[in-house]
């Protein structure tokens, strides 16, 4: 029998060909050559088109770009060999069939036939084909080795359609049924549902590990496309999860596109790269780690005209130009999107599109290598580190306090006390400080004159802060008052625009940071510790947020702090007046100058009619006589500067909406925050003695010593603005900044306010290579 297994002899293997009859005892003919079965030609095209579950999502995520989608859905069910449903919201595809009243567009009936395209007519077209398709395969090759139902909807279309497709061609969707296309609801777009790939190829099936491995592969291309199809939105989940796998905005930009794909370590350490030549016909861009970053296998995104493709000569060029910049065993990361004229560009060299050829390769490649490499050099040559013994104004460990009177005595310094060595020793690189006290900022910088807790006289001793300040004029009450259950709807927007604009990093940043100090009151940056990496932060963006969530949290239950004796509203309002028309008359603008005429009364006037609102949600009391009687407290410890008020209230009536209540609330909030918000003060003077100029440790001491010098020569700095800045020192470590940690809700516009500048494990990877 044709194909039986010959076992009468252990030592014969295979199987028997088959001989004709009447030719037994003649020598053999040569067989005959048979064109193939249609089937079976389909079927081999389809296993070298359709190789894995990620082939052919890879085709239809092309087709869904090609179609103008902005939105792009993945559904998949065991590795997408049971499920693979991708649905996009492109311009859909045409609808016709005989009997229909559109027999000129015809697509739908001849979508996954063989070599159908509307991408390609003649083949010149390949050399300026600017399309992920253009053979026409790829439906086609799924329908021979799965079951494809395609749901469809065009924009002039009433209704959505419905097709089943099986070895090219339309079949019925259950035996007995008519196959030509039905009409069904659906939103604009398409969804191709993929289902039992290889269920006709057995041993295709049976060569997949795990479905765990091929979803795994799948994350692996929606990635790759997702960082790469800028203005497309991506989701990929598996079937019956509630969660996404892989979510990325439509508005994203690449680099929040890595950092939703790849992780923040990567995104945090990228630097952008570009390169052109005209004579080649090539432009290049991308993103590529510095060499603060490595891990142990190289991970390259490489589009060529748009295509997701690969290269070892690429690869190869790549690891050998940043051996030079990562240790032994380190590889990058490295994101390029290299566009070449269509006509240099050969597309049809691979039956899955995975790799392509062009001309000039090498050329390309180097001049692509020589920019990283001279972006690398720019990155790497800042790491420069200047060294002294001491800087200027910087006690020893020596002097710091001692720790028990016994030591006082005898002049010891006193020795931080010291935990129980583990039994397993961390790496220093991992290791986080925990304890503020240990070393603040300030103390490296130039000591200041302080006024002393007397008032009498100046405390110049380095490196020991003043004694906590006491808020003069402030005297702290507990009273009965029930706190108010809000539930207005205006309010709980508020809230809710707040939630939806958290940046979860850098919420959970600011609630594990530790406060390292003060950096520059001008400028209003501090130093704040979190993990392994310090940061700077803007203090004055950061508490202009905190504070409007705290005006939406405590809503209707403020604090008040009392004036005594409390001032007119007009006479307040007119020193804000008075100073915006010396603003306006530097600006020569007498129009805005007559509208500031009359302000101070008709602002005045309006708090006055709204005084009630005001005490109720605000706590802020106006008298029926024009009078300021409190102001609403939001963070017991923390005194805004009164110089502010004025401006203040003055503000509050152009830029207060009156008229709707959520805009009111948020309006005010705002104004109330900025408020709030610490003020900038003038760099601190030291004596003209001290040159720290000579030290060029950073941009902020060269800033700090030369506006030094500049205060030292017009003489000592006013005793109320030192006083305010020691106030605000002990405020922000004390106060804010503790609240901060347990309050924020960190927002992503405060992304702009925090610039990381240092990283411990960075750090240590540098000196490795020194």
């Amino acid at each position: 029998m044709e194909g039986e297994m010959d076992v009468d002899t252990p030592e014969q293997r295979g199987t028997k060909r088959p001989v004709e009859e009447n030719d037994v005892s003649g020598p053999p003919k040569p067989k005959r050559i048979k064109a193939l079965d249609p089937d079976v030609v389909n079927k081999i095209a389809a296993g070298e088109i359709i190789v894995a579950p990620m082939h052919a999502l890879k085709e239809l995520i092309e087709n869904a770009v090609d179609a103008g989608s902005t939105s792009i859905e993945v559904l998949v069910k065991d590795g997408g060999l049971k499920l693979l449903q991708i649905t996009d919201n492109g311009h859909g595809i045409d609808v016709g069939w005989p009997g229909h009243d559109m027999l000129d567009r015809d697509d739908l009936p001849i979508l996954c036939e063989r070599f159908t395209t509307s991408k390609l007519k003649e083949f010149e077209d390949l050399s300026s084909i600017g399309t992920y398709g253009f053979r026409g395969e790829a439906l086609a090759s799924i329908s021979h080795i799965a079951h494809l139902t395609v749901t469809t909807k065009t924009a002039g279309s009433s209704c959505a359609w419905r097709a089943h497709y099986g070895d090219g061609k339309l079949v019925p969707a259950k035996p007995g049924q008519p196959a030509a296309p039905k009409a069904t609801a659906g939103r604009g777009g398409t969804q191709i549902t993929v289902e039992d790939l290889f269920y006709n190829v057995p041993t295709r099936r049976r060569a997949f590990r795990s479905a765990s491995e091929e979803y795994a592969k799948i994350l692996d291309v929606v990635g790759r496309y997702a960082v790469h199809c800028a203005g497309v939105a991506f989701s990929c989940r598996k079937h019956g999860d509630s969660g996404v796998s892989v979510s990325t905005p439509s508005a994203a930009s690449t680099i929040d596109r890595i950092r939703q794909i790849h992780g923040s370590a990567v995104a945090n350490e990228l630097v952008e790269f570009k390169v052109s030549d005209d004579k080649l016909g090539f432009r290049a861009s991308g993103l590529a780690t510095n060499a603060n970053y490595h891990v142990k296998k190289t991970t390259i995104l490489l589009f060529i005209n748009h295509r997701a493709v690969e290269s070892t000569a690429i690869k190869r060029a790549v690891e050998q130009t940043y051996s030079a910049y990562l240790p032994k065993g380190g590889h990058p990361f490295l994101y390029l999107d290299l566009e070449i004229e269509p006509n240099r560009v050969d597309v049809n060299v691979h039956p899955t599109k995975r790799e392509v050829n062009f001309l000039n390769e090498d050329e390309i490649i180097e001049m692509v290598c020589d920019e990283i490499r001279s972006k690398l050099a720019q990155v790497d040559s800042s790491r420069t580190f200047l060294t002294q013994s001491l800087l200027p104004g910087v006690q020893t460990i020596e002097t710091l306090q001692p720790s028990s009177k016994d030591d006082a005595a005898d002049g010891k310094a006193a020795a931080t006390p010291k935990t129980p060595a583990p039994t397993k020793r961390p790496y220093e690189n991992n290791l986080v400080r925990t304890d503020s006290k240990i070393r603040k900022i300030t103390s490296m910088l130039t000591p200041a004159p302080i006024p002393s807790p007397s008032g009498q006289g100046t405390s110049t001793e380095p490196g020991i802060l003043p004694p906590p300040i006491q808020d003069d004029g402030l005297q702290y009450e507990i009273t009965d008052r029930q706190p108010l259950r809000i539930a207005l709807t205006s309010v709980k927007n508020l809230r809710s625009a707040v939630r939806a604009t958290m940046h979860n990093t850098l919420t959970e940043m600011f609630a594990s940071h530790t406060y390292v100090g003060l950096v520059d009151e001008r400028r209003r940056l501090v130093a704040i510790q979190s993990g392994v990496k310090l940061y700077l932060v803007d203090y004055g963006l950061a508490c202009n947020e905190f504070f409007y969530q705290v005006g939406l949290t405590d809503f209707g239950n403020f604090g008040v702090i009392k004036l005594d004796p409390p001032p007119k509203l007009v006479d307040l309002l007119q020193i804000a007046v008075d100073a915006e028309k010396e603003e306006q008359a530097d600006g020569n603008n007498p129009e805005a100058a007559s509208i500031l005429a009359n302000a101070a009364e008709l602002i005045s006037r309006t708090l006055v009619e709204r005084r009630e609102m005001l005490d109720e949600y605000f706590s802020m009391k106006v008298s029926e006589d024009g009078e300021l009687l409190t102001l609403p407290l939001l963070l017991k410890g923390y005194v805004p500067s009164l110089a502010k008020l004025p401006r203040f209230l003055l503000r509050l009536g152009p830029y207060v909406d009156w008229t709707g209540e959520e805009e009111c609330f948020r309006t005010f909030l705002r104004e109330l925050a900025a408020f709030y918000t610490p003020e900038q003060l003038p760099v601190l003077p030291s004596p003209p003695s001290r040159d720290l100029s000579a030290n060029p440790i950073t941009e902020v001491g060269q800033e700090r010593a030369q506006t030094s010098a500049e205060g030292a020569m017009e003489g000592n700095e006013d005793p109320m603005i030192q006083a305010r800045r020691a106030q605000m020192m002990r405020m922000l470590e004390y106060a804010v900044f503790p609240a901060i940690r347990s309050r924020l809700v960190a927002t992503s516009r405060m992304l702009k306010g925090v610039v990381e500048v240092a990283d411990l494990k960075g750090l240590y990877r540098v000196f490795e290579r020194c």
